[in-house]
């Protein structure tokens, strides 16, 4: 059983979720660190999906439709996980240190969850 690993996309990027996540030792890694700003979400979660880490968005709409897409075509993914954009970065970080603690990576293979789920645990 494996420990979620995050990627976080460009919508959801922001310094001090990195900092709060990582001081919490949640596996992260931004766009900007892996060179990929600016690829189509597809490109996004294919490489999330090939470094095993699961997708972190604020990008519902798009990413619920990539899902959907991959299902339908038979392809794989690491898992995407989606909150709103308007929710306060602490209730990010606890969000996504509940997901990370009750969910594994093989669990989120080829998952589309939504983290506000997390927030009334």
């Amino acid at each position: 059983m494996s420990k979620i690993r995050l990627y976080l996309d460009e919508d959801a990027m922001s310094n001090s979720l990195l900092k709060a996540l990582r001081s919490k030792e949640i596996d992260v890694i931004s766009v900007q660190e892996a060179g990929t700003e600016g690829f189509p979400d597809n490109q996004q979660l294919d490489w999330a999906t090939s470094q095993e880490r699961v997708i972190y968005s604020h990008n519902i709409s798009d990413f619920c439709r990539l899902h959907s897409q991959y299902l339908e075509t038979g392809r794989n993914h690491a898992g995407i996980a989606l909150i709103s954009q308007d929710t306060a970065i602490g209730d990010q970080v606890r969000a996504v240190i509940a997901f990370v603690s009750q969910t594994t990576s093989e669990n989120m293979k080829n998952e589309c969850i939504f983290l506000r789920q997390f927030l009334s645990v």
